[in-house]
């Protein structure tokens, strides 16, 4: 921030400079003098005044950038980039609860929604049979055929340690998240628009929609072709295809018939599918014939049939039904659901579960280069739209997008987040980087768009969203990968800088452990609260928590009692994962979580990157050992290689580094540049194809501890220091 000049010293001829016309930068000059003369050169509050009267999106971001930097040049750390005023507080949800309800909740402590906020979240994680129960079953609506015995019962023992250290949550309760999504209570009609879709390439075509009463006809009609084909209750069912409406329909059918969706990303290779289909062992899958990204048709069920998959119900796209040959055994969707077109219309009734049935296998990478094999239960869709109510303020009527897949938690946690608030899902099919997506973002009037980091750094080099109007937009979120303060400072300008949320969590955890809110100043790139429910600990170097409102540096941990976090894995004892070896804290062993996290001295939270050997590219959570296996077959005068995601100097994503050991150390691959492109080819053809190596550094030997373990986290250091971060 040194750079810019303060406030008042920024000059008519500094703004037109930028490129800003004279007339227009003299009345933009004037508007700024009197916000400097009313609330100072260098204040929050000159901030909110400027976003308000002086930015738009039509103006350089440069000009963007000279106010933001110029207001907070001697600001230090964690500077506001939004903060809520008490009226749009009073609007959201948790502002609504706390003016109906804060003073019975929170005592002589509660004074209004914004200055009581954080003393909410500490209620929510002290009395959680009050918290959960208020906003589950009050607030929200959560329906179960059998109601839950109590919120939560506690102090399970089993072998040794707590059978369930997080206690068990819902304990009787039987119900179907599906039927949930699918009921008409107080905050929504049949006729209310639940689904709203596009395909690239019909930009200009009306938007589709699907009401609630067209939506739960076809739910109803798939779950009826589901039972049709025999599979019994529980049966595992894998989705592999685009985040398209078809695949909202066969999610919420799998789950209304009481079985278990197989959550597996359309951009996985082969051998990654295969993987997923026997460790969850599906019975059988939904897939597409291939994907349109534009003007390019990429194979889909091809993959499938490669990975040797069970039975395959295939859509088959416009056109291509003629040239797409099935194996023997597998259906197209047409044949499909023909076998039940005399049930249309008719109601499905929906499978009732105990709480802790399975509903979503998902994956998360671990450090054993196998997928971590994660299942939600039925608590946990309900621990997403929680989330969603309190974090993010998502409601009735609002429209909800966020460019994901069933294949990750976010694109499960959007049917659950949108659709248990009575919101509408916003689904474009095709590219989120172009402008088609940004038209599609102004036409439906979606109100909370989310995000990763890497889809703004495209929108921001290619200005492809540049024109369109994203006044309806209330807030982004952003989840996935480590954020940027100048991409991010960009976002908001695009939106007359509503507020990005930003939001932390787990596939294990269905949902988020350290998040925002509209009811707390936002600082661009950080977190401001933990989650409701949940209690963070950062551990010192003795591997215990440094007190909770000191500032620092360290490991994270996690309170163990959380609503909807997982309790098993189909693949590896749970408790070793993620409670062995941890600290007690107040009676309570703590939960791992593997980020390096730390808290500020104005009380906001960032994120460091893995603490263990496992990384995130693109958004996706990937195992070091999995991408070194690839890579150690490349070449044969590699002896060995080590994975490192590597963050940059400036903050976002980060960046995947390989360091490589030569057989013959007198004669390395000369020519690294190939090597990088070879490690790239393969990691992509065999693992995922979103995935790219920036870098190959050779070195002479790997550094190892005493029992041989490679200390990766030595080698991020090092390579985050070479020319402050790798570039690509």
């Amino acid at each position: 921030m040194m750079a810019y000049k303060s406030l008042d010293g920024v000059t008519i001829s500094d703004i037109e400079v930028l490129g800003i016309e004279s007339g227009a930068a003299k009345r933009l000059h004037g508007s700024l003098t009197d916000i400097i003369a009313n609330y100072g050169a260098a204040t929050p509050e000159t901030w909110r005044n400027i976003t308000a009267h002086v930015l738009s999106p039509e103006l350089p971001f440069s000009f963007h950038r000279m106010l933001y930097y110029g207001c907070y040049k001697d600001f230090g750390p964690d500077p506001p980039a939004w903060m809520p005023d008490p009226e749009t507080a009073g609007l959201t949800n948790v502002g609504q609860l706390l003016e109906r309800r804060g003073k019975e909740l929170l005592g002589s402590r509660y004074r209004n929604p914004i200055s009581s906020f954080s003393d909410f979240q500490e209620f929510s994680v002290s009395n959680p049979e009050v918290y959960w129960k208020t906003v589950l079953l009050d607030e929200m609506n959560a329906s179960f055929d059998t109601p839950p015995q109590c919120i939560l019962r506690e102090n399970l023992f089993g072998d040794g340690h707590l059978l369930v250290p997080g206690g068990q949550w819902l304990p009787g309760a039987f119900g179907n998240p599906a039927k949930n999504c699918l009921i008409v209570n107080r905050k929504r009609s049949l006729n209310d628009t639940m689904v709203i879709w596009r395909d690239e390439g019909n930009d200009d075509l009306p938007l589709n929609k699907m009401t609630l009463k067209e939506l739960r006809t076809e739910v109803w009609l798939v779950a009826h072709a589901l039972k049709a084909l025999g599979l019994e209750k529980g049966s595992a069912i894998a989705i592999d295809m685009p985040m398209h409406v078809n695949a909202i329909v066969i999610y919420l059918a799998i789950v209304l018939a009481g079985c278990v969706v197989v959550s597996i990303a359309d951009s996985f290779a082969p051998p990654e599918i295969s993987t997923r289909l026997k460790i969850s062992e599906a019975k059988a899958i939904f897939t597409q014939d291939l994907i349109k990204r534009g003007e390019k048709s990429l194979p889909l069920y091809s993959k499938i049939v490669a990975a040797e998959s069970p039975m395959a119900i295939v859509i088959l796209t416009k056109g291509s039904s003629s040239s797409t040959k099935l194996r023997d055994g597998d259906i197209s969707w047409h044949d499909f659901l023909e076998t039940v077109k005399y049930f249309k219309d008719n109601e499905f009734a929906a499978v009732e579960q105990p709480i802790e049935a399975f509903t979503n296998i998902l994956f998360s990478s671990g450090t054993t280069g196998d997928p971590k094999a994660i299942p939600w239960t039925l608590a946990t869709p309900f621990k997403a739209a929680a989330d969603a109510w309190c974090h993010l303020d998502i409601r009735i009527g609002d429209v909800v997008a966020w460019p994901t897949n069933l294949g990750w938690m976010m694109g499960p946690w959007l049917v659950y987040a949108s659709l248990l608030n009575g919101a509408s899902v916003a689904l474009y099919n095709g590219s989120p980087l172009g402008s088609g997506f940004a038209k599609f973002v102004q036409d439906a009037k979606v109100t909370m768009l989310g995000v990763i980091p890497s889809i703004v750094r495209s929108w921001k080099s290619t200005n492809s969203v540049s024109g369109y109007d994203w006044s309806a937009i209330r807030c982004f979120g952003s989840t996935g990968e480590a954020s940027n303060v100048e991409e991010y400072l960009w976002l908001m300008g695009r939106a007359r800088y509503k507020p990005i949320i930003e939001y932390c969590g787990g596939t294990e955890i269905g949902g988020g452990f350290v998040t925002g809110s509209l009811l707390q100043a936002q600082s661009l790139a950080a977190f401001s609260t933990p989650a409701m429910g949940c209690s963070l600990f950062i551990l010192g170097n003795d591997g215990v928590p440094i007190p909770q409102n000191e500032p620092g540096v360290g490991e994270l941990a996690l309170d163990p009692v959380m609503f909807g976090a997982s309790s098993t894995l189909l693949n590896a004892n749970h408790y070793d994962v993620y409670f062995k070896g941890m600290p007690i804290w107040n009676g309570k062993v703590l939960r791992r979580h593997g980020d390096v996290f730390e808290r500020t001295s104005r009380g906001y939270y960032h994120a460091h990157g893995r603490a263990d050997d496992t990384m995130n590219i693109g958004g996706i959570k990937v195992s070091s050992v999995e991408i070194e296996r690839i890579c150690n077959a490349v070449d044969n005068n590699v002896l060995e290689t080590a994975a490192i995601g590597v963050p940059l100097a400036g903050g976002g994503p980060e960046q995947l580094v390989i360091a490589a050991v030569f057989k013959n150390s007198d004669k390395p691959t000369a020519d690294l540049n190939r090597l990088r492109m070879s490690f790239n080819s393969a990691v992509q053809k065999k693992l995922n194809p979103l995935f790219k190596v920036s870098k190959v550094v050779p070195l002479p030997s790997l550094p190892r501890t005493a029992t041989n373990k490679v200390m990766r986290r030595i080698l991020r250091q090092q390579f985050a220091q070479l020319d402050q971060g790798p570039k690509l």
